[in-house]
């Protein structure tokens, strides 16, 4: 029997079977692809991420990849361009945009080496209770073999479209219709930071990763989802000349190496993130909208803060519902201001920002802050102190 059982091993399920390993509990990782694989992915880190990896010693792996550091941002909108980056945290700068086949295996081999027993290719079906407690799950090995394995603690890290959470009957206790479809690839070529461009109706993100490649993604009202799938490249290109006409002119010296990927399915809700036996992490119990790219860099501070609350509790029941209640508490402070602000820009409606950061520019210290809050290094309450009250209200 295990301690803890984590179904799924990308970025929610290997850090939180990593954590839990280093606690010195028995953990079985299941995942059912085979690593290396890609997955749909906007797959940058925000300086609140590439904090924990560091924390976690898994970083100078990451960087020992080809992926490319990033170290500016420009956001560009109707009347207005601002650049800096975001301040650091834990005196870390740099931030990434890994390739989630990087990615995905450096995190499951780091809960391997902490002592998590991880196997590939293994198709969870069920869940198996005792009464109303969650204490194992029913698999398929690679071999076709139906087996069952047993846990104080199963952890659903098993993304959107949770098994975990449909098992449990897991309701959703916030939930907001899409606001956007996503279509993305990547190119040679196309040197840039990390760039962000708006106009009423489009979003378009740019990000360097490996190969010395750069990802274009561009985002279109979920309204239009239908249309544009239709005929996804011509939409895809006129976004990009209609929205961001110098860098519609860098990718004119630049090439598509891969097909375009995207989504119209971009789900934004909260769930009831534990209940006897099983709790959630990462896009199985929050998803958002991706255009602001928060979903890796939460799933870490998610598996970070349970882990911790759990600590050596797991096997007492009061201290277990307890420390699952903390985290299921925590999710409304942070990540909630996170998904409302997702929501917003979501809404593909510049106005508000532009005004806003108009009155910022000349002011860098503000910009840098701006961009803070969208990494996590500040907090949105924080931004707006007196200081740049006393700004805004001048301008």
């Amino acid at each position: 029997m295990y301690d803890v059982i984590v179904i799924g091993a990308r970025c929610a399920g290997a850090p939180t079977a990593m954590l839990f390993a280093r606690q010195g509990y028995r953990v079985l990782l299941l995942e059912k692809a085979k690593f290396p694989q890609d997955t749909l992915s906007s797959h940058y880190l925000h300086s609140q991420g590439v904090a924990l990896l560091d924390r976690w010693g898994l970083l100078d792996e990451l960087r020992a990849t080809d992926v490319q550091p990033i170290t500016h941002q420009v956001y560009e909108a109707p009347g207005v361009r601002v650049e800096g980056f975001s301040l650091p945290i834990d005196g870390l700068r740099t931030t990434y945009a890994p390739r989630r086949y990087v990615l995905d295996p450096i995190l499951a081999a780091g809960a391997v080496r902490a002592g998590a027993e991880f196997r590939q290719s293994c198709a969870v079906n069920d869940l198996i209770y005792d009464d109303d407690r969650v204490v194992g799950v029913r698999y398929t090995t690679p071999a076709g073999v139906q087996t069952t394995e047993r846990a104080r603690l199963v952890v659903g890290a098993d993304g959107m479209r949770s098994l975990v959470a449909r098992k449990v009957g897991a309701p959703n206790v916030v939930e907001h219709a899409r606001l956007t479809c996503v279509y993305y690839s990547y190119w040679a070529g196309v040197p840039a930071d990390f760039e962000l461009y708006e106009r009423p109706g489009r979003w378009i993100g740019v990000v360097p990763t490996n190969n010395d490649l750069t990802l274009l993604m561009t985002y279109f009202p979920q309204a239009d989802f239908g249309e544009v799938r239709r005929s996804v490249e011509p939409a895809y290109l006129e976004a990009f000349r209609s929205t961001a006409p110098e860098l519609y002119e860098r990718m004119q010296s630049g090439e598509r190496v891969e097909q375009l990927y995207g989504t119209g399915h971009q789900e934004n809700y909260f769930r009831k993130a534990y209940g006897p036996g099983w709790v959630l992490v990462g896009d199985a119990v929050n998803h958002k909208d991706s255009i602001t790219a928060r979903g890796i860099t939460e799933a870490w501070v998610q598996a970070q803060t349970l882990t911790g609350y759990i600590g050596a509790n797991l096997h007492d029941d009061r201290a277990l519902r307890s420390a699952l209640r903390r985290y299921e508490n925590s999710l409304s402070d942070e990540a909630l201001n996170h998904y409302q602000g997702a929501l917003n820009v979501a809404e593909l409606k510049p106005e508000g920002r532009t005004d806003m950061l108009r009155k910022l520019v000349g002011h860098q210290d503000h910009i840098d802050r701006y961009f803070s809050t969208l990494s996590g290094a500040i907090s949105i309450d924080d931004f707006y102190n007196e200081e740049l009250l006393t700004l805004l209200d001048q301008s």
